[in-house]
């Protein structure tokens, strides 16, 4: 290589050399104009939130007369909840039958947000006098720390003798026509007594925010036996309409033929 060329080559590598640098000193102010307005937007974001509980908290207030009304007319309405959570796809899951039983003497149900909204709430099961437990009013609250830690607390449930739900078990033959133990699903009322996942607690919520705000949507889901009845019953009207044409049809036949008959006697 002659020296000219080796003097070019230098020059041209000291330049992109430079062109580096620079792209690189670009990237880095970017990044730290990046910042400097993620750190604004998430101002902002902190600001809406305030606002945004200031709203909540006041409309909360304002809501608890028209929940203590909605609660007042319900009362007047036999096995409301009971019926609200057996339509509650979640909810129903968790009931045995005798949690049924024992959901018929609940004649109230209340959710009541902390003041502040964001620390926690409470939801109160109010019961009339039942064959099941000596309490009136069975409780769940949920807290929420400064820290951010969830927690639990409940009503510990007076149950009279033999009826602890928590621990039934059924027994059923085998085919051996042996007894063994098996065991059902976890009572519903066992979500007093869980407080292992307070943060996550999916019945809390289900109740929380989805049945309290409109109880009355899931009280009023159609039974879906009661259609499926419907249906086999207009079946049933079509089958016999068809079978009354059907003998309508034969019903003419017979007479077309007896009166041929006749024509063909008055010719003879």
């Amino acid at each position: 290589m002659s020296a000219s060329a080796a003097k070019v080559g230098r020059k041209e590598n000291s330049n992109h050399d430079g062109a580096d640098e620079t792209s690189e000193k670009e990237q880095q102010e970017a990044i730290e104009h990046i910042d400097e307005v993620q750190n604004e937007i998430d101002r902002l974001n902190e600001q809406a939130s305030e606002e945004i509980l200031k709203v909540e908290q006041k409309y909360n207030k304002l809501r608890q007369p028209f929940f203590q009304k909605r609660s007042e007319l319900i009362a007047k309405i036999p096995n409301f909840w009971v019926t609200t959570f057996v339509n509650h796809p979640q909810v129903s899951a968790l009931l045995g039958e005798e949690d049924e039983e024992a959901l018929h003497y609940l004649t109230r149900v209340e959710v009541t947000e902390f003041e502040d909204i964001k620390s926690g709430y409470r939801i109160d099961f109010y019961f009339d006098e039942n064959p099941y437990f000596e309490n009136k009013i069975l409780s769940k609250e949920f807290h929420l720390n400064e820290s951010g830690d969830p927690s639990s607390k409940s009503t510990e449930i007076k149950w009279k003798a033999g009826k602890d739900l928590t621990k039934r078990a059924s027994q059923t033959p085998n085919k051996a026509g042996k007894k063994r133990q098996h065991e059902e699903p976890e009572s519903f009322f066992t979500w007093f007594t869980d407080h292992s996942d307070a943060g996550a607690d999916e019945l809390g919520e289900v109740v929380k925010d989805d049945i309290w705000p409109n109880p009355l949507q899931y009280y009023l889901v159609p039974d879906m036996d009661d259609e499926e009845g419907e249906g086999d019953d207009d079946d049933d009207d079509e089958e016999g309409l068809e079978d009354i044409d059907e003998e309508g049809d034969e019903d003419e036949g017979e007479e077309d033929d007896e009166e041929d008959g006749e024509e063909d006697g008055e010719d003879d």
